[in-house]
């Protein structure tokens, strides 16, 4: 590590791998007292295995699948689980409330799901055995797995056990930890309102009822804000002395007085043995050493987010938001000790959360958002009586009577008019006048608590548009390092922070867009706090003698300021006091870089964002001791950091660079001159504010004239400005969600209220076009119906083909959708409503068919088909998404969403052709293979445009980006008015008339269409002559150049038909020149792009990242549309889902958007979240998608994949409610044949310590396993010597360092050879989402830990990319423990843990199939990594021996073998490769892998699959050319 001086050392490795740290907590219990042998950070699986727990648990409830010793366990006893409780469970000391890793081992060993909870009786359990449960939920909850599905099973004990948990603290004193314990379980079972077993009990706590706990004055004034709720009240009351017989005191039940007693056991904490006479509390003392410890602070967080959690959430907030006010938490916390001390800056971060949803602005009993207007309307009125009141009964208030509101509404002002009071007049006004805290309270003797809580209600709070426009875009040094906003990456889930999340619910869609933009924000801040840290250390900055920062080194991404000015300060806007605008100038030099990163910094643009940085190192470098109490800036020497966007770059010339503008035109480019660069930046006018003011307030220092460093970042990374400016936008217009969407979107009403069966303006007949292939599949897909065929003209039809429309009944059967979230299909018939009727006879389905026109006599006039057979359950999820309202589709790998995508697109736009279509897409690829299918079908290619940087990867010759488009218009406008000027010479006319569009037009309505109309009235009076159409056609000479001769004068019918299909030909030439016309008429390239954007295209496809950075643009441009179509909608984030719904102006008050197509699979993994403390404590990865799932929204699963061998399918389709193969998948021929040289098709392959090693991590969270990394490139050695294709294999790993090691490896062993060549991709699971290939060697990597596999979403990522080969290379007795990976390992252990391989096989061809069972001595078990070389060197050689045979030798190099291994090892370390190299692939990647949802029939070139490959061939066996290092 080189020693940076004047900075101290500081590790700049970037670790991205997003992992929940499993192993390096707790160090401090690695010795508990009575623990039963405590266990270090560094836990092994032996420790594991030899732990006293897991001994106990051996004995006791450790299930192990054989009977005999099941029998042996010991019987349940109520003893032991105290004894646990006490011995293990219970913290003693220290600010944790639970010892994580005593917690972490009792959970893996199921003592919930296997002791606890089967033994668990409501009515003799002890308070130990649910405090152990209640811990237990805890665990899986920061583990972040499924907590409450083992209660499901014995719903009605669950309920005893959640009653218990409300009386537990009955006749009994919790300690600390246990409050904070019984808190978070209080917080998770409200953050689980989507669960019927957890909601029904947990909600009885927010109830009306809650309200006797009310003191008289408040519950007075809440009904008379409230007159509705007066006869609920009554009803209430009522019924409860009916139910009760006698009178009951309401106090004494535990809904009525759970929240006010924790408020009070709180207050207890906060303000210990507080004697009522105002002097500080004893929280802390003097010292700021804890006289209460940091475990009682924990206490007060947790408290602080669990009434946030309440009043963030409708439901609870309804009733639960008075009794916050009543007790005035939010005045009393501002006035305790801890709230102002600097040990109590997250609690005091809480309670300012607290004290905004506290106000929120909304209407707590309508649910509806409160507008500005309102809000200030409110505020007034509420100030005027007040001041009425005091002009009346209030002497010594006369002052503030009178006075003006706006000089009294501010905090300082109305302090000092309330301080002529005297305490007694205080009380009597607060307590008895304006009744907002009780007289009873012992507080209200506290003029200070007095005087907060009239100020806090009567003060104007800042609105939320005010606050959202005053926050500057870019973060500053004070937010980057602020550990309670921006957490660091290990983030244990042991505390809270003051963070919002992002649950099920929103209060109203400013709360939504609020919550989003502080998250997304602080995400961004965190990924640039992350690139700062990897810069900076590298300019390895020092003080030289003049007392000057200058720098040593280099940095890629930073480069040292020369000179740096403001140059202009614009005017405030009326109504603000931020500068308009703020314009500076950076100059900077780039004689230090080498070509490429030159280019890097030329290619700076107009908009990409950059940071400057004011470095100041210390003198002296940091000692020791200096170092470790350093915070991070202290270390880097950083000053300050602000963000800015470029407005223009110039060279040393001053010549422009880098232009979209217009300004220089194309010919006129030259080449940047110099090495100095200027750039001007437009600076945040909010952060340049603060910064003035507080140099003229305060006098600072003047930010501006210290910058030294200018810092950019990567482009696809730098994106989130645009973003937030996009939310905050939304925020400042009146919100625009459609309102059939608006509740469902906030988490409120009916969750099947948005479904096509509920939606009013339903297309009630569909012409389905090619979705049918044939009759039988139409009668396949309506199997609950009997269905009919009948002509046009009511006739019955007995030899239907397709196209069919079919007249849709309201309630579908068998399509009433969809499963809804929480609801359990069986195969067959999902969800069906109202099945069979009374008669026990099904339904009859009237389906008509018609001959459609003929399209014209050209080849190009015949209509793309689909060839596609979607099931059943495809084809209800394209009636649902050509319907109004909002489709849900659930895709399991390979189950083709994309066709069933694009089938919804074809059908819509041949059903609305007057309506647009919007696509988004996570990525790319996606949006690529989207756009690649659309083309195979019968929708013109003019009507499609691709937005975004992604076009020039579409595998097509045709340009679908805007410019491509507007090219390809101007070109078919030439084409068409030749082919004009052509039909002109044929009727004898002059030529001019296709010299334009215009004249084109008039020529179609003068001649062409007045000869038609003529012909066609000649034809009426001659049908009887067959020869009549041929003879009189008016266009005959026009169409003499057909491939078949059109009229045959055989029959008048058909020669009729042809003539109407050469008029469509003719009429679709004229339309199409009708369209160029706009083309024509505009003369600028931007106009005619942007004219093809909002009115020619009909589908339009881009990125959601590309449809947020645009937004404000197609706003500017009119853009509208009225279908969203939204592929991979489980990986993307919520708020960039939300974006795209977003991206046109309201029609008169109303949303354009009608219909609502989500594509996605929640069961894969979701959005990526970078920091761990936004993805575990604020849901931030939660996408959109799965949020409607929770919600219960029903969707339609596809239930039949056609990608995988149906055995390797079995690995993953437990996740799935029903998913089976396709015809496809069981019958072609590839599927059925084993995979040469392998005994299985898929196979675990046990791999122990390699050279005394197992998993190693040369810097934290950066995983590497070396024997697995060189057992599967010795197996992918292996199957290149047999002959399989290098695209056809991929290597996949848990963890980017085990990656980078393989590819070193591959670079060592395989790329020096080109008969071995790299593999199609090495890549992490996660990057490969939504990708495939034949066969797929995966590394698990740990052996400690299970680690983020434990999450079973990538488990399916990586069991489903395979398709006709998976081995998985791991640690057997790690991952076969781990309980919610039990269905996939169970599997893959029924075979040997030893890699098998048939030694018969020595080319890639076989005819043996794939269950065949072959003869045992061909089958042979690797004992391990170096008998695997030796078969790799054997089997070279027999190879070069075979060929030399044959035609000489081949091989010209010498065996790629293991042996040199040891000596010439590479050991990849975080820092080791540069940051470029993470997403690479080792060849181009763009033909390699096949990607995820190619439907099924187009999934397998025919016959052309590795089963040809009968031996070695070097120009076969390296389709990948050179390979690349």
């Amino acid at each position: 590590m080189t020693k940076v001086y004047g900075t101290g050392t500081y590790d700049f490795r970037r670790h991205r791998v997003a992992e929940y740290p499993l192993e390096s907590k707790a160090v401090e219990l690695s010795q508990k007292p009575g623990g039963g042998g405590g266990i270090s950070s560094t836990i092994t699986l032996s420790e594991i295995q030899r732990d006293r727990i897991t001994k106990i648990a051996e004995a006791n409830w450790l299930k192990t699948g054989d009977a005999a010793a099941e029998a042996k366990k010991n019987p349940f006893d109520a003893e032991l689980v105290r004894k646990i409780y006490e011995t293990e469970l219970v913290v003693k000391e220290g600010q944790k409330p639970v010892p994580l890793q005593r917690v972490m081992i009792l959970e893996v060993s199921q003592y919930l799901e296997n002791y606890l909870w089967p033994n668990f009786d409501p009515q003799r359990a002890t308070f130990e055995h649910v405090m152990s449960i209640i811990l237990m939920v805890n665990e899986k909850f920061r583990e972040n797995v499924a907590a409450w599905g083992c209660f499901y099973d014995r719903k009605d004990v669950f309920k005893g056990f959640l009653e218990r948990v409300l009386r537990l603290k009955e006749g009994r004193e919790l300690s600390i930890a246990e409050k904070t314990n019984y808190l978070v379980f209080m917080i998770n079972a409200f953050q689980s309102l989507e669960d019927e077993v957890v909601s029904m009990t947990v909600l009885r706590l927010a109830s009306l009822k809650s309200w006797y706990s009310l003191s008289y004055g408040r519950f007075q004034m809440e009904l008379c804000l409230n007159p509705g709720l007066i006869k609920k009240w009554k009803r209430m009351v009522r019924k409860e002395s009916v139910k009760g017989g006698q009178q009951l005191d309401p106090s004494t039940t535990p809904e009525v007085m759970f929240l006010r007693n924790l408020i009070e056991e709180f207050l207890e904490v906060v303000f210990p043995r507080r004697q009522l006479s105002g002097e500080d509390d004893e929280l802390i003392d003097a010292s700021g050493l804890g006289l209460a410890n940091d475990a009682c602070i924990l206490y007060c967080e947790r408290f602080m987010e669990f009434l946030i959690d309440l009043l963030s959430q409708l439901p609870t907030r309804r009733y639960l938001r008075p009794l916050v006010a009543d007790v005035a938490v939010v005045a009393k916390c501002h006035l305790s000790t801890l709230y102002r001390h600097e040990k109590g800056k997250l609690f005091a971060q809480l309670v300012d959360l607290l004290q905004f949803y506290e106000g929120f602005e909304i209407n707590d009993h309508t649910g509806t958002q409160l507008t500005d207007h309102e809000v200030l309307e409110f505020h007034y009125s509420r100030l005027q009586s007040f001041q009425l009141h005091a002009f009346k009964k209030m002497d010594k208030l006369r002052e503030l009577a009178l006075t003006n509101i706006g000089s009294i509404h501010k905090r300082a002002d109305l302090s000092k008019k309330l301080s002529v009071l005297s305490p007694e007049d205080l009380r009597d006004l607060v307590c008895c006048k304006l009744k907002l805290v009780s007289m009873e309270d012992p507080w209200s003797e506290r003029v200070d608590f007095l005087i907060e809580v009239m100020v806090s209600f009567f003060e104007k709070q800042q609105s939320q548009k005010e606050a959202i426009n005053a926050l500057p875009l870019y973060p500053n040094e004070q937010i980057m390092w602020d550990e309670s906003v921006v957490p660091s990456i290990n983030y244990s889930g042991e505390g809270c922070l003051a963070l919002p999340k992002l649950n099920l619910q929103f209060l109203t869609l400013h709360d939504y867009l609020l919550r989003n933009f502080n998250l997304f924000r602080l995400e961004s801040t965190y990924e640039i706090r992350e690139d700062i840290q990897e810069a900076i250390p590298h300019l390895l900055a020092y003080i030289n003698n003049d007392g000057e920062t200058a720098f040593r080194g280099w940095s890629r991404m930073g480069v040292p300021i020369k000179e740096f000015k403001i140059s202009e300060v614009k005017q405030p806007n009326i109504g603000e006091v931020k500068p308009s605008s703020v314009t500076a100038e950076v100059t900077f030099s780039i004689s230090s870089y080498r070509a490429q990163i030159r280019s890097e910094w030329n290619a700076l643009k107009e908009h990409d964002v950059l940071f400057l940085l004011s470095i100041r190192p210390s003198f002296e470098p940091l000692s020791a001791e200096e170092e470790g109490k350093a915070s991070v800036p202290q270390k880097l020497g950083l000053q300050y950091v602000r963000g800015c966007e470029i407005i223009e770059i110039r060279d040393e010339e001053g010549t422009l660079m880098n232009d979209f503008s217009g300004k220089i035109k194309r010919d006129e480019w030259k080449p940047p001159k110099g090495d100095l660069r200027t750039i001007t930046v437009a600076l945040d006018t909010a952060q340049y504010h603060m910064d003035v003011t507080n140099i003229a307030e305060k006098g600072g220092e003047d930010v501006y004239g210290t910058f030294n460093v200018l810092m950019r970042r990567k482009p696809k990374e730098n994106n989130f400005k645009a973003i937030l400016e996009s939310i905050r936008d939304l925020m400042n217009e009146y919100c625009i969600v459609p309102k059939w969407l608006e509740n469902i979107f906030l988490g409120y009403g009916d969750p099947s209220a948005a479904q096509w069966t509920n939606m009013p303006d339903l297309l009630e007949t569909v012409d389905f076009k090619d979705t049918f292939i044939d009759a039988d599949h139409l009668k396949g897909s309506f199997v609950d119906y009997e269905v009919s065929f009948v002509n046009p003209d009511g006739t019955e039809n007995l030899n239907p083909r397709p196209p069919f429309k079919i007249k849709l009944p309201r309630m579908l059967k068998g399509s009433g959708g969809a499963l809804n979230g929480s609801a359990v299909s069986t195969a067959g018939a999902v969800n069906g409503i109202g099945m069979v009727d009374g008669n026990n006879q099904k339904e009859r389905l009237i389906i008509e068919t018609y001959t459609p026109p003929d399209p014209g006599p050209y080849p190009q006039d015949q209509p793309k088909q689909n060839s596609v057979r979607f099931t059943s359950t495809q084809v209800e999820a394209i009636i649902s998404g050509i319907q109004p309202g909002l489709t849900m589709v659930v895709g399991p790998p390979g189950t083709g969403k994309t066709d069933t995508a694009v089938q919804i697109l074809n059908v819509l736009y041949h059903n609305c052709p007057s309506q647009r279509t919007l696509i988004i897409t996570h990525s790319n690829q996606a949006l690529n293979d989207l756009f690649e299918k659309i083309m195979q079908r019968d929708v013109p290619a003019r009507y499609l445009l691709r937005l975004g940087q992604g076009e020039q990867e579409l595998a097509t010759d045709l340009d679908f980006s805007r410019q491509g488009r507007v090219n390809a218009m101007l070109v078919r406008r030439l084409e068409l008015l030749s082919e004009v000027a052509r039909l002109a010479m044929s009727l004898q006319l002059p030529e001019d008339v296709g010299y334009t569009c215009e004249t084109a037009g008039y020529f179609w309505l003068l001649h062409v269409y007045s000869r038609w109309e003529q012909f066609l009235a000649a034809c009426a009076g001659n049908k009887d002559k067959p020869t009549f159409v041929r003879d009189r056609f008016p266009f005959k000479e026009f169409f003499s150049d057909t491939p078949h001769l059109v009229f045959t004068g055989e029959s008048f019918e058909k020669d009729m038909r042809a003539a109407m299909g050469c008029f469509c030909h003719l009429k679709t030439m004229f339309q199409e020149l009708e369209e160029c016309r706009a083309f024509e008429l505009l003369k600028s390239t931007a106009d005619r792009a942007n004219y093809l954007m909002t009115k020619q295209a009909k589908i339009v496809a881009m990125t959601c990242t590309h449809a947020a950075l645009k937004r404000k643009d197609f706003l500017q441009l009119g853009f509208k549309y009225d279908n969203l179509l939204m592929e991979e909608s489980a990986q993307i984030l919520e708020i960039e889902t939300f974006i795209p719904m977003l991206l046109q102006r309201q029609e008169d008050g109303h949303a354009r958007l009608k219909r609502c197509i989500l594509i996605g699979d929640h069961h894969q993994l979701p959005p990526v979240v970078k920091n761990m403390a936004f993805q575990k404590y604020s849901h931030m990865d939660q996408s959109l998608f799965t949020r409607f799932v929770r919600l219960g929204i029903p969707y339609i699963e596809l239930n039949a994949q056609g990608r995988a061998r149906p055995s390797i399918a079995k690995l993953y389709n437990w996740r799935y409610r029903n998913l089976g193969d396709l015809p496809y998948v069981k019958e072609a021929s590839v599927f059925h044949k084993a995979n040469a040289g392998f005994a299985y098709d898929y196979q675990l392959v046990d791999v122990p310590d390699y050279l005394g090693k197992g998993e190693t991590t040369p810097s934290p969270w950066f995983y590497q396993n070396e024997g697995e990394a060189e057992y599967i490139v010795s197996v992918y050695i292996y199957m290149r010597l047999l002959g399989y294709p290098a695209n056809k294999i991929s290597i996949l790993t848990t963890y980017n360092g085990q990656k980078l090691l393989i590819r070193d490896i591959i670079n060592r062993r395989c790329v020096p050879y080109d008969f071995i060549g790299p593999p199609s991709k090495v890549a992490t699971v996660d990057k490969f989402q939504g990708q495939q290939n034949d066969f797929i060697l995966l590394s698990l990597v740990r052996t400690r830990f299970v680690g983020h596999l434990r999450d079973v979403r990538r488990l399916v990522v990586a069991m489903s990319r395979a398709r006709l080969g998976l081995y998985v290379f791991c640690r057997r007795s790690l991952f076969e423990q781990c309980y919610e990976l039990q269905p996939t390992f169970q599997l893959l252990l029924q075979r040997p843990d030893h890699l098998a391989l048939n030694m018969s096989e020595i080319t890639s061809y076989t005819e043996r199939g794939v269950e065949d069972a072959e003869p045992r001595h061909h089958i042979h078990l690797v004992s391990g990594i170096e008998e695997m070389s030796s078969i790799i060197d054997r089997l070279y050689q027999e190879k070069s021996r075979h060929q030399s045979v044959q035609n000489g030798s081949y091989f010209s190099h010498s065996a790629p073998s293991n042996t040199d291994v040891v000596q010439s090892r590479q050991q990849t370390v975080a820092n080791g490769m540069p940051e470029e190299a993470d997403d690479m692939d080792i060849p181009d990647e763009s033909e390699d892998a096949e990607k995820v949802d190619n439907h099924i029939a187009g999934d397998l070139p025919p016959e052309s699959n590795i089963e040809d490959v009968t031996m070695v061939d070097s120009s076969a066996s390296v389709p990948n050319g050179s390979p690349t290092p």
